[in-house]
Order: C-alpha cells, then structure tokens, then sequence
C-alpha cells in the first residue's frame, strides 16, 4: 500500500493539468463554476440558464435550458478548422484490412446515413439499436443517429438472441442496425442470423439496415431488410445533412447494463452533461494532445465504449484507433505489433485483457517497439498489483504512468482516477476526479476509519451521471438513491477503503467481499494474491456458505501456459494466499480451470461459478461471453 511510483518529470511538465489539488478544491468550493468554465469550451446553439437543476432530485438536470447536439462537438466545430483533414479513425480487421477516415469523410459518411435514417422514417426522441461488430459502420451509425436528434441503444455483438430481443423489445425499437457477421479469432461471427431471430420475438420492428462485412450467405426479408452500401448509394444519402437542434437533457442513448443480476437496466444518458463530462475527463486524466492516437481497446457495446471510444475523443478531436477482433490473434503479439505500426501514444484496456496476454510471457511485448506509448490505462475492475507492474515495466518500459479508472455505466465518465501528475500506487485507483466526492461508510451511513473496508458512495451530483432508468424511474431511485436518501448520497454498489494519504482502493462489489469467520475479504484481494504466484494467470474466488466460518473460500485458477496442475501446486497456492493476506484467506479448495466465466466485458462471473459449485441453477447467463 505505501509502494508509490513517481510519473517522469517530462510528462509533469507538459500536463494540461499541473495542480490536482488547487483545482480539485475550486471544484469543491463552486462545481457549478466549474463545470460552467468546461462547458464554456464546447459549441452551444444556446447557452444554459442554470448549470445545476437539483429541483427533483435524484434526478438532476444539467446545463438546464441549453440547446447541444453531442454532434456539433464531436464533428461540427472540428471542420471549421484544420482538424477537417485530420484523421479521426484508423480501423484495423481481424483478417488485417485497414481503413482510415478524416474528419472530413467522418462527416460525410455520417451525414449521408443520417439522411438514409431519415428516409426509413426514423424521428427525433425515437430509440434505434445497433447490434455490430467493431467495425467504423458502428461509430458512423451512432453518430448519424445522434445528429437527427434520436437515441441509439447498442447491444454488443456478441449478445444472444434472447438478449438482444429483450433489449429490443424494452427500448420498443423500430430500426435495428446490424451486420451480417464480423471476425473473432478467425471464424465469422453469424450477426445477422442471431438479428433475425430476435426480429421474430420482436412485434416493433419495421426495418432491418444490414452492414456487409464478411459475405458469407445470409437471409435478407424483401422490404424489411436493406443492404447499408445499397442505401448509402441511392439519391436519398445525400452528404448534406443539418445537425437536429437538440435540448442538454434530450435523451442521446440508453445503455443496458450487464445484467448479471435481475432484468437488464437501460441507463440514459443526455445530450449536454454527457458531452461535457467525457470530453473533460478524457482531456484531462489522459492528457490529450493534438498529436495522440488514442487506443481505448473497448467495444461501442460497452459503456467505455461509448465514452473513451467513440464520444470523448472526437470531441476533443482525437485521432482514435479501433480494432476488431481478438488481442491474441493470430498470435499474443497482435495488439503490440499494432502500436508500433500506428504509433500509439496512449492506450486504455481492462485488467482481464492485461492478465490475458501476461499469461503468454515478456517476449512478444518485447519483439516490438513500443517507445510510442506515453500513458496507459486500466479500465473495468481493481487491478490487481502484479497485472499493474508487468503493464507498467513491460509494456510501459517504465515511463507510462498508468491510469487506473474507476467509474460505472451509471456515472458516464471517470469518478475515481489518477491524473498523470499523480504518484501511484498499484491497485488504487487514487483520488477523486474534479467536482467528485466521495466516501466510505459503514452499514449505518458513517464514515469509516482510514484503511478500514466499507461501502463506496459518491456524495455529488455530475454531469455524466445517468438521468434515470429507462421506463422505470422507480427502480432508479430505489437501487442507487434509497440507502442514503437523508443525505442524498450515491450508492455505488462496491466496497472500497481510503487509506492514510487518502487514496482510494475499490476492492469489488459488495456482493464480492467474502465474510470468513467475520473477517471481510474482497474476491480481488484473494485474486491478486494467487495471481502473485509465478505459475498462475488468473484466478477468481468465491464464497460457499460453511456451518462454522459462515463462508468458506473457493478459489478457480488458471494456469500460466505448459504449467501441470498438482497437488503440491494446490498447496503452494493455499499457502501464497495465506502468506500475502494472512492464514484466514487460505482457500479451502484450489479447482484449476482452463477458462472463467466472463461478461462480455471482461467482468467474471463469479455468480455463476458459486452457482455451479452448489449445485444451483445459474440462472441469466445471456451475457456471458463463451
């Protein structure tokens, strides 16, 4: 915990950011100030009558009275200036092919599919979804329906039919966007046969825009479903096309969360409060500079996606990397070989990725010059601090400063996260963003003692937070707003520490700290600490109820590559744990995997390996990834 990593002085010195504190404070003091002089640096049809409309809360309005359109930033003012010639997207396939847009053909691409929308009678306020490989059709299609004033709902595509049809049928679409495939560790995902059985389940859609990208057979319904590149060339995809004047809070996408618990929540986020956010919590954690190529590695489906993929970088006019398919393929060396080739300054990617490609060994990061990189990032679930090391010496050679985020589909932007100025600490995700507070109470709502474990709530309206859950506001207030009504604070479903120095550890979800013998252990503490040892890759541990400590500990662990499971392995690890945590974390049983139940995310599911290990149903599964 007290291990901290100074950042290089060369990159203190050219921070956009050179006084965390001072400004943090001035956050604090007057956030509607703040944010207002944030706001300032965006393009408004109208300017705002009040920053902050806290009149209902929990559902607070932002920029209230403001005309935005998320498109006049993301594109619009950037073509009134040189950035109109600058590249706005480098797209690499799986197979290997390359394409590149300028902001310029950005536009163009967008403005003539917005108006093929407008001809299948898409509205402003309706909600469209998109269900696509990582393809640039994906970023064109959500920005084109952005700029005619309606909302999109992406659904990863990788997404059963089951669950896409569910999403389908909640948001009460009209238009699906689809593709007929994409590529995944060589073999073709079949999109357009899962989109059309979700069709069948789904009584409100009328139109089906198909994107060919793998050619491979696929049934089209006459005057249903239409080829993108047949529309794209007719009279009506005019590269002419006025961006809808849209209000800050008119809706511009719902997002579903994972669903590993309950019935899926389709979060909205708006037009003003999230363009300011995310533009300003990507300038400012990632430093971003007119000559960055930018590579957050997240799919669109992903909320990260939406963010640091697609929203935040264009509106800070980013040169953004996007890739296809798998990081491993066809060799553990495709994502480093793909920073040298593009240059890549900065990249953002999840734990799960990290461990991933750990797993393979120092040699294939080492085949590659990786000089380019200037500032990394870690995105999606605490990491742990061996992960945290190797990306930092590896692949960062030890100049990257990595920011480790921690935020929430919910939140829309960074809550909790390094700057580049900040010393580090492996696995602590460091200090409040700007305009953010936050706490760690105990079950009555009071704040804990430095360094002791307790609930994380967030204590301050944000402009990238959630507007509600779509259809169902009660269910909004009643997950994230009941606990601490009184006070009006957050509920942030995780469990969390602040230490001495005040920053902050996120060690899970509440529903992933184990009680043994009334000690509380996180899932990630036993996790980091297996995965100290030489020969694991990845672990996930789990609770199963025991009569005398209330819960015992089950561990899953996947072995590093040519390593034979044993029963002296499985001792040495219960002993590794017990020697980095203490004797009451050892595992009561080691099961050695060759895979962990995952979202699509990234996220382990450990609900469903609990599950298992008792015997019980696993019940909603559509959002695991295999």
């Amino acid at each position: 915990m007290n291990e901290l990593y100074h950042p290089p002085r060369h990159i203190v010195r050219n921070a956009n950011v050179k006084d965390y504190e001072a400004l943090y404070q001035r956050s604090m003091e007057d956030p509607e100030g703040f944010w207002a002089d944030e706001a300032k640096k965006l393009k408004w049809t109208r300017k705002w009558n009040k920053v902050l409309d806290d009149s209902n809360k929990p559902f607070y309005k932002w920029f209230a009275g403001g005309k935005m359109n998320i498109i006049q930033n993301a594109i619009d003012r950037h073509l009134e200036t040189w950035r109109r010639n600058k590249l706005a997207i480098i797209w690499e396939g799986e197979p290997g092919d390359v394409r590149t847009m300028s902001y310029h053909a950005l536009n163009r691409e967008v403005s003539k599919f917005a108006n093929v929308l407008k001809a299948m009678g898409v509205k402003k306020g309706e909600i469209v979804t998109i269900y696509m490989p990582q393809i640039p059709e994906l970023v064109i299609a959500m920005l084109a329906v952005a700029k005619i004033g309606a909302a999109h709902s992406v659904v990863y595509g990788g997404f059963s039919t089951e669950a896409l049809a569910a999403r389908i049928d909640d948001a009460k679409s009209r238009v699906l966007l689809t593709a007929d495939g994409g590529f995944r560790r060589g073999k073709i995902t079949d999109l357009k046969s899962i989109a059309n059985d979700a069709i069948q389940r789904s009584p409100t859609l009328e139109v089906c825009i198909c994107v060919k990208r793998t050619g491979h057979d696929v049934y089209m319904e006459n005057d249903r479903d239409f080829w993108y590149h047949d529309l794209m060339n007719l009279p009506i995809a005019s590269p002419n096309c006025a961006t809808e004047v849209t209000d800050a809070e008119d809706l511009l996408f719902i997002l579903y969360t994972s669903g590993t618990t309950g019935k899926p929540k389709g979060l909205m986020h708006t037009h003003g409060g999230y363009a300011v956010y995310t533009s300003t919590t990507h300038k400012y954690v990632f430093d971003i500079k007119d000559e960055d190529r930018w590579w957050c590695a997240a799919d669109p489906g992903w909320v990260t996606g939406h963010s640091y993929l697609v929203y935040g970088p264009l509106i800070n006019g980013t040169t953004l990397m996007m890739y296809e398919g798998a990081p491993n393929h066809p060799y553990p060396n495709r994502w480093w070989s793909m920073v040298e080739k593009y240059g890549i300054t900065v990249m953002y990617t999840s734990p799960t990725a990290i461990r991933g490609l750990m797993r393979f060994g120092d040699q294939w990061p080492k085949r590659h010059d990786l000089s380019s990189l200037r500032l990394l990032g870690s995105v999606g679930e605490p990491i742990n601090p061996e992960a945290w090391r190797w990306y930092h010496s590896v692949i960062g050679g030890g100049n990257c400063p990595i920011m480790d985020t921690w935020w929430q589909t919910e939140t829309g932007g960074h809550m909790i996260t390094p700057l580049p100025i900040t010393p580090l600490k492996p696995g602590s995700a460091t200090k409040p963003f700007f305009g953010v507070a936050v706490g760690v109470v105990d079950e009555n709502g009071a704040e804990v003692a430095a360094g002791e474990e307790g609930k994380l709530v967030i204590k301050t309206p944000t402009p990238g937070m959630a507007r509600g859950i779509w259809g169902d506001p009660d269910r909004y207030v009643e997950t994230y707003w009941k606990d601490y009504a009184d006070k009006g604070w957050y509920k942030a479903g995780d469990s969390a520490r602040i230490d001495e120095d005040g920053y902050v550890w996120v060690i899970g979800r509440i529903d992933d700290v184990i009680k043994v013998s009334g000690y509380r252990l996180g899932t990630a503490e036993v996790e980091s600490a297996l995965v100290t040892h030489p020969k694991v890759a990845e672990a996930a541990a789990i609770a199963i109820p025991h009569e005398v400590k209330g819960n015992a500990i089950h561990v899953y662990v996947i072995l590093r590559q040519g390593i034979t499971p044993d029963k002296a392995l499985e001792e040495e690890l219960r002993e590794t744990v017990g020697r980095e945590i203490g004797p009451i974390a050892k595992p009561d049983k080691v099961i050695f995997a060759e895979s962990l139940p995952k979202t699509r995310s990234g996220k382990i599911m450990r609900r469903v390996l609990k599950a298992r290990a008792m015997g019980q149903d696993v019940g909603d599964i559509s959002t695991l990834e295999e």
